[in-house]
């Protein structure tokens, strides 16, 4: 059996990511030694994002553990509180981006199957991103004038 208690899981904050992106993570499916899913615990600081406006081919679900979020999705904002369960459907329908609006932090967990390699699409930016499951071989495109990094073009 693999354990982790979501109340002590220590998120780690990520060193490279820009202003409004700022979050800290607990990776709970390499710590659960999953092969079938992946599942980590995000906290958002108040007035940072999760990540850009993007949207997968897979399944990817958010269960809100404390807090109040703000998600922008294709038909415009929603607000989602503490014990809200949301799915976000494989391609453009389901495209999002989680916001923390508020004062205090946002935990959450996300978690979608662990096929790999992957692929995401960021509207916004046009650019498409690539992962093959190792850290160090993630691939970022823009659509028309070719490799770009993960926050070119982000706001």
């Amino acid at each position: 059996m693999f354990r982790v208690n979501l109340n002590r899981a220590e998120v780690n904050s990520s060193d490279n990511a820009p202003a409004g992106y700022r979050t800290a993570a607990a990776r709970l499916a390499r710590e659960l030694a999953s092969a079938e899913l992946s599942l980590n615990l995000f906290e958002i600081p108040p007035g940072e994002s999760l990540c850009p406006y993007h949207y997968e081919y897979v399944e990817e679900w958010l269960l809100v553990l404390e807090g109040s979020a703000t998600v922008r999705v294709p038909e415009g904002e929603e607000q989602i509180d503490t014990g809200d369960l949301v799915r976000f459907p494989p391609g453009p329908e389901g495209a999002h981006k989680v916001m923390n609006r508020g004062g205090a932090p946002v935990r959450l967990i996300m978690f979608s199957s662990a096929h790999e390699p992957s692929v995401a699409v960021y509207p916004d930016s046009e650019k498409v991103g690539v992962w093959t499951g190792d850290a160090d071989d993630r691939w970022m495109f823009h659509r028309s004038d070719g490799n770009v990094g993960y926050w070119e073009g982000e706001t």
